[in-house]
């Protein structure tokens, strides 16, 4: 009911700003748009696909200690994971077992599809990573498990995925500014591939970014953790780049970096029922580095629970970039000691030399508030810096209620924005055009 009432209202604002009506046209199209990427009843069904053993007469069970693994976290196990991927692949109907009770002790390996029909991977053991970053594969020195040109694939089960990335933490340059700035691996890739289901696994202490979705159509994540010490450098939960179609929901992640991050071509993406803390929050971006184009649209977060965060709600962009954010929904999401609940950063510079002033930046518009409560840490509870070049615009407040954890009065420091608010805003953001407050107070 919420939802029809508040879509009413922008109705009602296109009638009442005739100077404005394009562009908040354009708002509703696509926050109508976004409607649509509500779940579907068989994604909900996931959950109810069973535990496989030998005698699952329907599929072909394809174990991992059959190839001779060990599974006793010492020896290494890569050949024989990789032996049982290729005739797991290589035949229809099969289930690839990691059993539960075991640890297997897997090096950098790329598995490759396609296969032969929609292949089940069961993992309810341990994998973890080998923890010495000299002895590390050179010729996958971005990658632990790599998964690539699957169609249909679903992974599962109560296992493990463990980066074992204390020593990697150690030699990044974040933890120690006398120490080389290199990449790190990331422990768990999907790419290139349609369809995917995950569900159920734990995913934790990744050298770098834990859980990536690249280049891929059509992904359901859901019931997943993640986990590393909030000290961890650039260790982000789930990462998507250029993917669309990606439902993430009842997922746990708390991490050294953001929770969620999603970066260029990337749309179609909702999360829905997501706990995050620590980190950094949700992000959209970076964007823009290095004078690139990024493009990110049509991204809803319903329900969420952010606790400790470094940033709450984020979209990041650096100066120099091109292309846009637009169509982004954030609704019913309560925050508890976080820093920066709601921020629009189009001056990010992460680096340790200063960024230099530039006039070109990708834009941000069309960007959704509603029902956002709790404690900010930071005296800016809303944060928008947006370019004086090329201003935030259609930025929706809906129902704010945000408050300084120490009981000091909470703020909004705004740059170059234009938005249409409407209902209890808290910090105040007098930024309202007259024709909205007319609208407003006639209709309250």
């Amino acid at each position: 009911m919420g939802k029809i009432v508040f879509i009413s209202i922008l109705v009602m604002l296109l009638l009442v700003n005739g100077t404005a009506e394009n562009s908040l046209s354009d708002t509703f199209d696509i926050f109508g748009e976004l409607e649509s990427l509500d779940l579907e009843d068989d994604e909900i069904e996931f959950s109810d696909l069973p535990s496989w053993s030998s005698q699952h007469g329907s599929k072909i069970l394809v174990n991992v200690d059959t190839f001779g693994a060990a599974g006793d976290g010492v020896t290494d196990d890569t050949k024989a994971v990789q032996n049982a991927w290729t005739q797991a692949c290589s035949t229809a109907k099969s289930v690839l077992l990691v059993p539960p009770g075991r640890t297997y002790l897997v090096n950098a390996t790329r598995f490759k599809g396609p296969c032969a029909g929609k292949l089940i991977i069961q993992l309810d053991g341990t994998i973890v990573a080998p923890d010495e970053p000299k002895e590390w594969d050179p010729k996958n020195p971005r990658n632990w498990l790599h998964f690539s040109n699957l169609s249909g694939a679903t992974f599962q089960g109560r296992g493990v995925i463990d980066g074992s990335g204390k020593k990697w933490w150690a030699a990044s340059c974040k933890k120690n500014k006398t120490n080389p700035c290199v990449g790190a691996p990331t422990a768990f890739t999907i790419d290139q591939s349609s369809a995917i289901k995950v569900k159920g696994l734990t995913f934790q202490n990744s050298q770098q970014m834990h859980f990536v979705i690249s280049r891929c159509e059509s992904v359901r994540i859901y019931s997943v953790v993640v986990s590393a010490p909030e000290d961890s450098p650039n260790t982000d939960g789930i990462h998507l780049t250029g993917s669309t179609n990606v439902v993430i929901q009842n997922s746990k992640i708390g991490t050294g970096d953001d929770c969620v991050s999603i970066v260029n071509a990337s749309s179609n993406i909702k999360m829905k029922n997501i706990y995050c803390g620590p980190g950094h929050g949700i992000s959209i971006g970076s964007l823009g580095k290095d004078n690139s184009t990024g493009i990110v649209s049509k991204i809803v977060l319903d329900t969420a629970f952010l606790k400790g965060t470094s940033n709450g709600l984020r979209i990041k962009t650096w100066q120099g970039g091109s292309g846009y954010v637009k169509g982004v929904r954030y609704q019913n999401v309560k925050m508890d000691n976080v820093a920066n609940p709601i921020i629009i950063d189009q001056f990010y510079c992460d680096s340790p030399k200063s960024c230099k002033n530039q006039t070109s930046t990708v834009e941000i518009s069309q960007i959704m508030y509603q029902n956002v409560s709790g404690s900010s840490k930071s005296a800016d509870a809303m944060k928008f810096a947006c370019s004086d070049t090329m201003p935030c615009n259609n930025i929706v407040l809906n129902n704010i209620d945000l408050e300084r954890l120490d009981g000091k009065t909470a703020q909004t420091y705004c740059n170059s924005v234009t938005s249409i608010n409407y209902g209890f805003i808290q910090p105040s953001a007098n930024y309202l055009t007259s024709s909205d407050k007319s609208f407003i107070e006639e209709n309250e």
